[in-house]
């Protein structure tokens, strides 16, 4: 058990949910308090120690179900069996139910999921993956194509499909709308016993840490926003929101702690009378910080555009921490969208106006940085002051056009500081049509912000 648990958290480590050693023994202890042959009271101890956010419980699950073995088919299932008609039973859903084809297979599963039967259905799923997913013993996989491969040969759209047609009619749109619902749920049911079927046998024939290299996925805070596929976007904008606000009393806390004030001569000598004139405790008047002022200048040009809207929505979340926020948008120009921004519900929205506003667009719609550099300092630098900030969000891939690096240079000497996000892996910095290196000698700094985690500690370091 305890080698188990061993293993949990280093894959979890691993993988960047944060486990502290203090996490680590109480985990070890918490198994004391619990019945360690209930997998499910196991889990849930084990869950409310290591993990600190539900952002990382999909992935604790997941790497659960690997170190504490999904349970096998057994006697139990081929009572399951006996109970829907069938003779027999046994390991993987044997006996009655190996000896029907798939057709006839089918409809048994239909029939145990109209009766909410998981027993049989977990059986039934077992059987499937014996037949169809192709398991290839010793096979380095993470078990994705074979859970393609068995959901193609169920016919998952069929299966609700059938369930909502042969349902009893209701009679109104409700009842319809919740028919259609419990199907998918039941189908759903059913995919996540064939890819726990999948992962049993996988980790039976290679051991849990193998298959947890080949499962392991990055959290969402660190996806590539370049490389985000959309169900990861989904994901990074559900992880947004709470971190906007977070990240914002973070701030402000900070901000109330950060130095102390002038000192307070007369306070002090007041204080030092009761110590024979020696100022043993200095007085400080309370700390008054001014905010910065904040412009953001962003690249919405498709390479990324995921990348600026995050970045964007995430500072303007936290304009409370600044005396202002302006944001402008450039691809091959440059226009002001502060207000398109402010009135936008979520990134999509904010996009969605942007684009229809044709904000950030000169000519034929390429990136050209030079021209979008010159046009920022002849229209808004004046406006930049000592207490400004100016945040650059892109790649610097300006399709090889001039980079006008000395139009970057004067918005640097009318700013208080400049700093460049790229959101390329610096390994690729200078190669191609990237002329980063020609604007980082007028950047205070130049970061790599490739996720989530990385845009976080930038902001946390700015305000």
């Amino acid at each position: 058990m305890l080698t188990a648990v061993e293993g949990l958290i280093a894959e979890l480590r691993a993988t960047g949910v944060p486990v502290s050693v203090s996490s680590a023994i109480d985990a070890a202890r918490s198994l004391e308090h619990v019945d360690v042959l209930d997998r499910r009271a196991v889990q849930v101890a084990l869950r409310s120690v290591l993990v600190k956010t539900t952002d990382h419980l999909p992935t604790f699950d997941t790497v659960f179900d690997l170190f504490f073995g999904l349970r096998a088919p057994d006697a139990e299932d081929g009572e399951a069996a006996e109970d829907a008609g069938l003779p027999g039973g046994g390991g993987g859903g044997g006996g009655g139910l190996d000896d029907l084809d798939d057709l006839a297979l089918r409809e048994v599963l239909l029939r145990a999921m109209r009766s909410d039967d998981s027993t049989l259905v977990r059986a039934i799923a077992g059987l499937y993956v014996e037949r169809h997913a192709a398991l290839v013993p010793g096979q380095p996989v993470a078990g994705t194509f074979n859970l393609f491969r068995t959901m193609r040969a169920i016919d998952a759209e069929g299966l609700v499909t059938r369930l909502v047609t042969e349902a009893p009619a209701g009679a109104d749109h409700l009842h319809a709308r919740l028919v259609v619902e419990q199907s998918e749920a039941r189908v759903e049911g059913l995919r996540l016993a064939v890819e726990g079927e999948i992962r049993r046998r996988l980790v039976a024939d290679r051991g849990a840490e193998a298959v947890a290299r080949t499962l392991r996925t990055p959290l969402p805070e660190d996806v590539d926003f370049l490389t985000a596929s959309r169900e990861q976007v989904d994901a990074l904008r559900e992880v947004l929101r709470p971190l906007s606000r977070a990240l914002a009393a973070r701030l402000a806390e900070r901000r109330r702690h950060k130095r102390r004030g002038h000192l307070d001569f007369r306070r002090t000598v007041r204080n030092a009378m009761s110590t024979g004139g020696v100022p043993v405790t200095p007085v400080f008047r309370a700390p008054h910080p001014a905010k910065p002022r904040l412009v953001v200048l962003a690249d919405i040009s498709g390479s990324v555009a995921t990348f600026a809207g995050f970045t964007l929505q995430l500072v303007h979340a936290l304009r409370s921490e600044f005396s202002s926020v302006r944001s402008f948008a450039f691809v091959d120009g440059v226009d002001e969208v502060t207000a398109l921004i402010e009135e936008s519900d979520d990134i999509a929205d904010a996009g969605r106006r942007i684009n229809a506003a044709g904000a950030g667009v000169w000519l034929d719609g390429r990136s050209d940085y030079g021209n979008a550099m010159a046009t920022f300092a002849d229209r808004w630098a004046e406006e930049l002051t000592r207490r400004t900030t100016v945040l650059i969000l892109g790649d610097a891939r300006g399709n090889y056009h001039d980079p006008q690096e000395k139009s970057l240079a004067a918005i640097r000497r009318r700013a208080g500081a400049l700093h460049w996000l790229n959101p390329e892996q610096a390994a690729a910095w200078d190669s191609g049509d990237s002329v980063i290196g020609r604007y980082a000698p007028y950047c205070d700094t130049v970061v790599e912000c490739r996720n989530l985690r990385q845009l976080r500690a930038f902001v946390e370091q700015l305000a």
